[in-house]
């Protein structure tokens, strides 16, 4: 068993290895942007309530998270919410110079302080990001706190499914999908979900359950969609 000398020392070369991993991770996303070809499907509804300036909370699987910051069709100020642990420090110094803020939170201490953060961003005018499964899973298993967020903040949810022609899927908890470039990508809104302010807790649950549902039928739409498009 490794001594709390050695373990220490592990985690300070961890930490010194996120500025690199960051800015390698920066750089992708900068020449993804550049050269991913996305496609839209179903949003127009979404694309009006930005038009309006409203704010909405967006939901998509944990192992779509490389594809969502191309989603931003307008530019729109998000935040979201990732872990305390060194994957989330990473995802923080890694988005910030595409103009994405982070809520930071732990699993382990209640993501109160997370959640907090979340809604003091959309009362500063941006729109929320989740991804209900994570950050730890299980995969594709959404958790209510979204359902909490929205009641609070009175937000909508909207579902968003992605899809990449070309990509890699990483080894972790959630299959990662790293879209390559020059890859189309599809993007496909769902049903929006308004959660009212005085909500039960049995209801949050089946609004929870009919989130999930949700996400798996955009996800799946939007990977046939995509198919279908790639074969025309």
């Amino acid at each position: 068993m490794p001594s709390r000398r050695a373990r220490s020392t592990r985690r300070d070369w961890l930490a010194r290895l996120v500025p690199l991993a960051a800015a390698l991770v920066t750089g992708l996303l900068l020449l993804l942007r550049r050269t991913l070809r996305p496609r839209y499907l179903h949003g127009d509804e979404l694309f009006a309530r930005w038009a309006h300036g409203e704010r909405v909370i967006l939901a998509f699987w944990h192992d779509r998270l490389l594809l969502m910051p191309f989603a931003n069709r307008f530019a729109q100020r998000v935040c979201i919410m990732v872990s305390r642990h060194r994957d989330g420090e990473l995802i923080t110094r890694a988005v910030r110079p595409l103009g994405i803020e982070t809520a930071r939170g732990s699993s382990t201490r209640g993501w109160s302080g997370a959640l907090k953060a979340m809604l003091r961003a959309h009362r500063a005018g941006a729109n929320l990001a989740f991804a209900p499964d994570g950050p730890r899973g299980p995969r594709h298993v959404a958790k209510s706190g979204v359902i909490q967020v929205a009641r609070a903040t009175g937000a909508v949810i909207v579902p968003i499914g992605a899809a990449a022609r070309w990509a890699r899927r990483l080894g972790s908890w959630d299959r990662l999908i790293v879209p390559l470039p020059g890859s189309k990508v599809l993007y496909l809104a769902g049903a929006p979900f308004a959660v009212p302010p005085d909500v039960d807790a049995v209801t949050v649950e089946e609004m929870r359950a009919a989130l999930e549902r949700e996400l798996a039928r955009v996800t799946a739409a939007a990977e046939a969609a995509l198919d279908d498009a790639c074969r025309a």
